[in-house]
């Protein structure tokens, strides 16, 4: 989030606040668009594939909400109650921490598709899927409400009742907290990039088997290769405080706008991937999205899977 409202001019700081929002409200808008056409057919939530694409998406849409409302409240109110401000805070790292685990899960069932075909409708159910999505949640709350009973150990209640700029490092501010964050985030993303890793390699091992479905692999190492790349602009959130540490020196009288780039390439527009990477290259999706979205409401219903 900017911290530098204070340097902006009346100007700027609608400017930076205008292009928060209506990118904010572009991506939630297309991100709701395949929420709502998945939501809307059975062949979609009947399936571990779009279930599990649909939580990623609505997971991008809450944090993405999240991080632009902090984002304008930083400018309009800098100053709010820690109590408020730290569940934000910790909705926020939730959400952020679902990511890289939905991606996880996402790649296994590709894997699972491809690599153990016939044992897929039994692995991949509606139920299970659903339970892996709890468990996703359980994993990043976990740590979130740690960071509270840290507050809460090493500091008064009365703190909860002051009044703060809401910035992570603001209400999270013990050595505690930072060394918490370094474990908790090395973990997650190195189980992150071996199950990547590992799904991406038996998938290329398994293609080469003359009874594998050759497109079907292939699109799985594809989607696979994308999940990293998405990944990895996830992960910019995580080294974006170095980023601006080192810039920031560099450029001092361009402080504001770096602060304001770092902010925009790091946790606005990584929620833009999941329906260009995941939603788009789907045929099926884009083509029910078409027929709900065109002047033909009809045509939807009559819309056959594949």
């Amino acid at each position: 989030m900017n911290t530098s409202q204070e340097r902006d001019s009346f100007q700027d700081a609608f400017i930076k606040n205008f292009i928060c929002v209506a990118l904010g409200i572009i991506i939630s808008h297309i991100n709701g668009v395949f929420v709502y056409t998945s939501c809307k057919n059975a062949v979609f939530y009947g399936n571990s594939r779009y279930i599990l694409y649909i939580h990623l998406v609505t997971n991008d849409m809450v944090m993405l909400s999240i991080t632009v409302g902090l984002h304008v409240v930083s400018y309009a109110v800098p100053f709010v109650q820690v109590s408020l401000c730290c569940f934000l805070l910790l909705l926020c790292n939730v959400t952020a921490r679902n990511t890289p685990l939905n991606l996880a899960g996402m790649a296994i069932e590709r894997y699972i598709a491809v690599c153990k075909p016939l044992h897929h409708p039994q692995i991949c159910t509606v139920k299970r899927t659903y339970i892996l999505i709890c468990l996703i949640w359980m994993a990043s709350i976990i740590p979130a409400l740690a960071d509270v009973f840290i507050i809460i150990a090493l500091k008064p209640l009365t703190f909860f009742n002051s009044n703060t700029l809401c910035i992570l490092w603001n209400v999270f501010t013990t050595q505690q907290h930072r060394d918490r964050a370094t474990v908790v985030q090395v973990m997650f993303m190195l189980f992150v990039w071996l199950t990547l890793f590992y799904t991406y390699f038996m998938i290329l091992h398994t293609a080469k088997n003359a009874c594998t479905d050759q497109a079907s692999a292939k699109k799985a190492q594809n989607t696979i290769l994308l999940h990293g790349a998405q990944l990895l602009f996830s992960m910019l959130s995580y080294i974006a405080p170095f980023i601006d540490m080192y810039l920031v020196p560099l450029f001092p009288k361009s402080r504001s706008k770096i602060l304001f780039t770092t902010f925009l390439l790091t946790h606005i527009l990584p929620r833009l991937l999941s329906p260009l990477i995941y939603g788009i290259r789907d045929q099926q999706l884009v083509k029910y999205v078409k027929g709900y979205f065109s002047c033909n409401h009809e045509h939807a219903s009559q819309v056959k899977p594949h």
